[in-house]
């Protein structure tokens, strides 16, 4: 049976969620890859107990992570039977919905009909009898958006779920679900969006700083871009990266050698604050306390550890921060 190390809240930081009582830890794993019926269950039991080993305690997943969609759900939910689930009250778990799951024009987007019953089929799918955070994956503009709000606040009145995320919505659309949300009581927490040194959007948009004063939290997913801001592309695209071998998220015509010469550039600022190129993007997020979590994503262990070591030094100086500045530009 599974024991969880003694020492797992030590050493990581653990903020709260927008104006909500409940804390994240600064660093949270996402189940996005890796997780599917196409990988090794071992390593994926392994990668959990090694980042609730480090205080890592929330686990963030979606109806249609695998491949095969819902191949993470039914995986995690062996992690938690196996003996994660022991400790199921140190957990914060949340999955989402409002991507292409099932057959049919009842399986998609955010209609009520949709979200009742993917988060139903998602509960099952992990043998739990709720999730800590559900979210609308991303916003339907077909659908009135009360409905999608008043269906949210629907399932936290059910007990399916404690708090209510939303995920993929700019500044505009965060403002016209939250007021709906603020008149039905709903507790509204945090907004997911894609936040890295090479995507920029919630700073541009006015997202990051309108959710800072509005008791809104924001965890941030894909903060290395897709492994762009790792040492592997420091000589080049590798022949077994995600660029040759899956291009859906990451286009090879997108990493271009002024790209390269910048991943190079920030790569040695990182060496000189005593950090990996990974580990500096990563404490970038974090910089200024505006961001409760960043999402990470892992195909081992290792990685993981690897990770969380930025957390000994997310403060940057005037000097680094116009040198980033600089370098992206």
């Amino acid at each position: 049976m599974y024991t969880a190390d003694e020492t797992r809240y030590d050493n990581m930081k653990y903020n709260r969620c927008g104006a909500s009582g409940l804390l994240l830890p600064a660093v949270s794993l996402g189940l996005w890859h890796n997780f599917g019926s196409n990988g090794n269950f071992e390593n994926m039991e392994a990668m959990c107990h090694t980042a609730f080993g480090k205080g890592i305690t929330h686990f963030d997943l979606a109806n249609n992570y695998g491949p095969v969609a819902g191949a993470a759900e039914e995986n995690f939910g062996r992690i938690l039977k196996k003996g994660l689930g022991v400790y199921r009250d140190e957990l914060v778990i949340s999955t989402k919905a409002g991507y292409d799951m099932w057959p049919g024009p009842y399986g998609n987007w955010g209609s009520k009909k949709y979200l009742v019953a993917s988060l139903d089929q998602s509960l099952k799918r992990m043998g739990l009898d709720y999730v800590d955070i559900f979210y609308h994956h991303r916003p339907d503009p077909e659908t009135p958006l009360e409905e999608t709000a008043r269906a949210l606040d629907g399932i936290v009145r059910s007990g399916k779920a404690l708090y209510i995320g939303i995920s993929n919505y700019n500044k505009e659309q965060t403002i016209a679900i939250a007021k709906l949300f603020a008149e039905m009581g709903t507790p509204f927490i945090i907004n997911q969006r894609n936040y890295s040194l090479f995507n920029r959007a919630i700073e541009k948009d006015g997202l990051k700083d309108y959710a800072a004063a509005h008791g809104i939290g924001i965890i941030t997913f894909c903060p290395l871009a897709q492994g762009l801001l790792t040492d592997r592309y420091l000589h080049g695209i590798p022949e077994d990266s995600r660029v040759r071998t899956d291009g859906r998220f990451l286009k090879e015509e997108a990493v271009t050698e002024e790209k390269l010469a910048k991943i190079k550039a920030l790569n040695e600022l990182a060496a000189r604050r005593g950090q990996s190129l990974a580990q500096m993007a990563l404490a970038w997020i974090l910089r200024d306390g505006d961001i409760t979590s960043v999402l990470i994503g892992a195909s081992k262990p290792s990685q993981i550890l690897d990770n969380i070591g930025m957390l000994k030094n997310t403060e940057f100086s005037e000097e680094e921060r116009k040198k980033i500045d600089e370098i992206l530009a």
